[in-house]
């Protein structure tokens, strides 16, 4: 008899197409109110679970006894109880480096906006305030030749380094990461304490997972020590940041700006000051939204699942050690 496999959030067919060919596959493209009796049934039956934006709590797991494995479309995975996982031998499996690259892309593209003002400028000349040559007022700052301070230096962090390195001639130091030497030989790195970066920086990004010893990582205090003509991007998750903090921050002038992929809520809500500030740029969580990288990752996470579940062992997965002790 085939194993159950609950699949969440929208899937292209293809993908739950090969789902099927091995599996009995119950989908749900969303969970509303009117489904989520349903999905909770097929969760108690389930043994694998796949989607994007999936939150599991330790109340779901006790209701899902023969799950054996989870593969979440994404790189993070703060929204699992991994801990509660492993004691159950639930293997947990994300996609990482099929999405490095163009998350990068979206560090780089909210670097370019804030410092050349790219958004603010754009509405400038739709709402015809553009009649006559620009001045002062509008100006931007410089990208090239500036110094880039990377708040972690995983997968992601590297290939934003690299672009600002290599591209831009960014000077470029990293904290709250291991030493990277072949980094730093290949781009001229320095690695350095947190508050030595914040204060040296021109720009800072944030690309550390987030932990509980991340959360909050950025507040008062670090906002405090950056530069006034500082500009400050995550792409990281929004809980690294004290979000009324940077807020305070902003509103004071104790940096530049801010481009913001990831928020505290999300969606972010409509009452936050943050977009009612010309020099916040503001996305809807788009790190990884393109079109050939959503399907890579989801492909990704096909694969882990049907070899998780046919007893094979993921490249990919979290907690790979609790295959020794289910098999």
């Amino acid at each position: 008899m085939a194993k159950r496999v609950v699949a969440v959030r929208r899937m292209h067919e293809e993908h739950l197409a090969q789902l099927r060919q091995a599996f009995h596959v119950d989908y749900f493209d969303d969970l509303t109110p009117d489904n989520v009796a349903a999905f909770h049934r097929a969760l108690g039956q389930a043994h694998g679970l796949i989607g994007g934006k999936l939150t599991i709590t330790g109340e779901m797991l006790d209701e899902a006894v023969h799950l054996e494995a989870i593969s979440t479309i994404s790189v993070g995975y703060d929204n699992f109880p991994l801990e509660a996982l492993t004691r159950r031998g639930i293997l947990l499996c994300n996609t990482p480096n099929v999405l490095t690259e163009t998350t990068a892309d979206t560090a780089f593209a909210l670097i370019m906006a804030i410092a050349r003002r790219v958004v603010e400028l754009a509405e400038f000349v739709k709402q015809g305030q553009w009649v006559s040559h620009i001045d002062e007022p509008q100006f931007g700052s410089d990208v090239h030749g500036k110094t880039l301070g990377m708040v972690g230096m995983g997968r992601i962090g590297a290939a934003v380094a690299r672009r600002g390195a290599l591209g831009f001639g960014m000077r470029v130091c990293y904290s709250n990461a291991s030493p990277k030497p072949v980094l730093e030989a290949e781009l001229g790195a320095r690695r350095c304490e947190l508050d030595e970066l914040l204060s040296q920086s021109d720009f800072v990004c944030a690309t550390v997972p987030l932990t509980t010893e991340t959360h909050h990582l950025l507040g008062a205090e670090e906002f405090r020590r950056m530069k006034p003509s500082a500009i400050f991007i995550n792409i990281a998750r929004g809980s690294v940041v004290d979000e009324q903090a940077l807020i305070a921050a902003l509103q004071a002038g104790q940096l530049r700006g801010a481009g913001l992929d990831v928020f505290e809520e999300e969606p972010v809500s409509l009452d936050s000051p943050l977009l009612r500030m010309p020099s916040v740029v503001a996305l809807p969580h788009i790190g990884s939204a393109t079109h050939e990288t959503r399907a890579a990752m989801a492909q990704l996470a096909v694969d882990n699942l049907t070899l998780a579940l046919h007893g094979g062992t993921p490249a990919n997965a979290v907690n790979g050690h609790v295959l020794a002790t289910v098999r």
